[in-house]
């Protein structure tokens, strides 16, 4: 069994953070988003992966992954030339799958369910195609499924009127013989070929589509709230120190701490709270909960909760920041005292001085 990572599109929710890099690549947890995608599929033994790239910073995605030796896989980099669809960069993929069964997922989708026994279940099968649906708030943003008697009877993409809560996550497992039907496709409203509609087709014409209903954290990160509540849940499963690895620090909760990190007294840590390598953690500075700091930063008298603050950066205003995301390489430096509350959306490489 094979796997494909969609790793394309414009991120324009997600501006300014995607002005210089793909989305898939923004960090939940000191983590790029799509990594858990690869992580996912190792565990499953899926090792032979293509990764379906197009757009900004295709090259920084090549230069991330590689080869994929790091990771204990194998990568094929094939490139869409533009956004047309989930089909269409599917498709791309079909010398590349040849005769074998497939996983997708869509890099931007984050999930804590294993894919494992899905994966032994559809390899020891003879269904068609499978699908993950999971209940959400917003289904007009999603492809909606209608359940009738236990089976799928229809999938909408982005309905007006949905015909349930059931969206179609961005996971899908198919057979081979599924891009016999992309060529049918036509365009939909959005100008693209989507993979609903392909499974429609499938549906239409009584072959088996099953799907499981899951109840696990899945969340598509597709705008900067959806990658703070992502990065909070992630912080819930991580491995925490002791406050007695840093005597004199005001440490509580889950807070893991990585080498060579310099946190000072007087600072304090509130967990869930991820801090990265080689980072400087001055007096008066509190972190957390809900934070995730990358490598390399230095932090000074500053507050930070619930926000992702990316590797390289320097803040050392007081400031208090909220619900924000700070890219690589921002600084936010100190001019006069400030004590109001703030929430930054600052994209790669922004200096402030406040």
């Amino acid at each position: 069994m094979k796997g494909i990572i969609l790793h394309g599109g414009h991120g324009t929710r997600l501006r300014p953070l995607t002005h210089t890099g793909p989305k898939q690549l923004l960090p939940i947890a000191n983590k790029p988003m799509s990594q858990y995608c690869v992580e996912s599929l190792k565990s499953a033994g899926i090792t032979d992966i293509a990764i379906v790239i197009g757009g900004i910073g295709s090259k920084k995605v090549k230069d991330y992954y590689g080869t994929g030796t790091k990771f204990g896989v194998n990568f094929t980099f094939i490139e869409q030339d533009s956004p047309k669809g989930i089909a269409h960069a599917i498709n791309l993929c079909k010398n590349f799958i040849g005769n074998e069964k497939f996983v997708v997922f869509l890099g931007d989708n984050l999930m804590t369910k294993s894919i494992n026994e899905i994966v032994k279940k559809f390899n020891n099968s003879k269904v068609d195609a499978f699908l993950l649906l999971c209940e959400v708030d917003n289904p007009s943003q999603f492809g909606v499924a209608k359940i009738i008697d236990g089976k799928i009877k229809n999938i909408i993409e982005k309905p007006k009127n949905p015909v349930s809560n059931l969206a179609v996550t961005g996971i899908y497992f198919f057979q081979p013989h599924i891009f016999d039907i992309f060529p049918t496709l036509k365009p939909s409203w959005r100008n693209e070929l989507e993979i609903v509609d392909a499974i429609q087709i499938m549906i239409n014409n009584n072959l088996n589509v099953e799907f499981e209903i899951i109840t696990e954290f899945w969340k598509d990160t597709g705008t900067p709230t959806d990658i703070i509540n992502a990065n909070t849940k992630i912080l819930q499963s991580i491995s925490s120190v002791s406050a007695n690895d840093f005597p004199g620090l005001d440490i509580s909760g889950l807070v893991s701490v990585g080498k060579n990190t310099e946190i000072h007294k007087n600072a304090k840590i509130i967990g869930p709270a991820l801090i990265g390598n080689n980072c400087i953690i001055e007096p008066d500075t509190l972190i957390g909960p809900n934070t995730t700091i990358g490598d390399n930063c230095h932090l000074s008298a500053c507050r930070i909760e619930n926000s992702i603050v990316m590797s390289n950066c320097k803040i050392t205003s007081d400031v208090h920041l909220k619900n924000s995301i700070i890219a690589f390489n921002c600084q936010i430096l100190k001019k006069n005292t400030l004590s109001h509350q703030n929430t930054f959306l600052l994209g790669e490489g922004t200096n402030i001085t406040l």
